[in-house]
């Protein structure tokens, strides 16, 4: 496929796992690696045709303030390639766990599928998650389909909340709609949060806060993320495994790239 062609195929791609888009969007970005406003423009489309993807602005902005765009780019590449989040995740909840998650999060649920023992409550938001529900009962794990009305009892009911962010600031993150009543239930019941980040879903204040910009329509009912306070969160899940929030948030080392806080095409 032509690069300008592969280019607008990733552009009008939607509902794909993070991880695949950014892989996708690499292999488009690396034929304008030797055209800097080739690159610039190209890299500035792809955000805003999917605002909402944390792992997407990380590459652009760490392609785009590097000295050398393609080495950068297979940086990035065996960075994600090496990410051990879901890893580090199926290995940290405890066993026989009861636990609520959102919708269907990528790497939440390649830890579910691992863990036989575990029984997840699965809320389905955007409706969604009863399609996680059957991958887990073909799986023979015995996960519950929960209906949005039952969120509060839900998260009631268990031992750990698993919230999948897209994108990590400074003070708050994006998750799917639902995110931040299930925290504030679960931390007001003193029921442990840990958010799922991942590789290139820590971002720096500025660029996160222009992914807010983009993501999020002025009508909160219309979203389908929302913000969710970092002060509801105990735990932030990596490639390190659980760390504590604060402590996660000192590891943020993505640079900042002036050309993706300007209005996008």
């Amino acid at each position: 496929m032509h690069p300008i062609e592969r280019l607008r195929y990733v552009a009008r791609v939607s509902g794909v796992p993070q991880a695949m888009l950014v892989r996708e969007t690499a292999g488009a970005l690396a034929s304008f690696s030797y055209e800097p406003h080739g690159l610039v423009t190209a890299c500035r489309r792809m955000v805003s045709r999917h605002p909402a993807s944390g792992p997407l602005l990380w590459l652009s902005s760490r392609v785009l303030s590097a000295g050398e765009p393609i080495e950068e780019l297979y940086e990035c590449m065996d960075a994600l390639d090496d990410d051990t989040t879901a890893v580090e995740l199926r290995h940290a909840i405890a066993d026989g766990a009861v636990v609520a998650v959102l919708g269907w999060p990528d790497l939440v649920a390649d830890a579910l599928v691992r863990r036989g023992d575990v029984q997840p409550f699965v809320i389905d938001v955007l409706g969604e998650g009863s399609g996680l529900v059957q991958r887990l009962w073909n799986n023979d794990i015995d996960a519950v389909d929960v209906p949005v009305a039952g969120l509060g009892a839900a998260v009631a009911g268990v031992e750990l909340l698993l919230l999948e962010a897209v994108a990590v600031g400074d003070t708050a993150c994006l998750a799917v709609s639902g995110s931040r009543a299930a925290a504030a239930v679960a931390r007001h019941l003193d029921i442990p949060v840990w958010v799922i980040g991942g590789v290139g879903r820590m971002l720096p204040g500025r660029l996160f806060d222009s992914l807010v910009a983009r993501a999020l329509p002025d009508d909160p009912w219309d979203r389908d993320e929302e913000l969710v306070p970092l002060d509801l969160v105990t735990h932030i899940v990596g490639p390190e495994g659980p760390v504590p929030t604060a402590e996660a948030l000192q590891s943020v080392d993505c640079p900042v790239a002036g050309e993706l806080l300007r209005d996008v095409i």
